[in-house]
């Protein structure tokens, strides 16, 4: 996991360590995340979406050391039926605080994140989708982004 190579990712001193869930099962379905305002290159276009996506993990908890929680660039985060951040399983399938799920580097470069939405990305992948996502689900966009930046 990339979390365990902070030390030598520049920016990425506060990133949290991924730790087996709360609920001490693997967990494996659909969440719904809210993508938050950070430098990320792979969300960039992408700030306010909510979308389900796939989880699929038994570590994906996230334990972050004294004081960087508050000091992490949170990207991706778990969010309950208001679309509010929650902690409530199984909203957030992993009980990690704040509902943080992905988190970023200050340039962008690095984001890190536990759910999978490269098993979504085409609407055909997703149990339901509304209809004018078209064939390109929408964390089409995180891929689209990222191919953008490289050139």
């Amino acid at each position: 996991m990339m979390s365990n190579l902070s030390s030598i990712i520049p920016g990425a001193e506060h990133w949290p360590k991924f730790h087996r869930n709360a609920s001490e099962q693997f967990e494996a379905r659909f969440a719904m995340v809210e993508v938050t305002a950070s430098p990320s290159i792979f969300l960039s276009d992408m700030v306010g979406s909510r979308l389900p996506v796939v989880v699929s993990h038994g570590e994906g908890r996230a334990v972050f050391a004294p004081g960087a929680q508050e000091q992490a660039l949170t990207a991706l985060r778990y969010i309950d039926f208001d679309g509010r951040a929650t902690e409530t399983y199984p909203l957030n399938p992993n009980g990690s605080p704040a509902g943080i799920t992905g988190v970023t580097t200050a340039d962008g470069r690095f984001t890190i994140m536990m759910p999978h939405p490269e098993r979504v990305f085409r609407t055909v992948q997703n149990s339901w989708h509304p209809a004018e996502w078209g064939e390109n689900g929408g964390w089409y966009r995180m891929f689209a982004s990222a191919r953008r930046w490289v050139g």
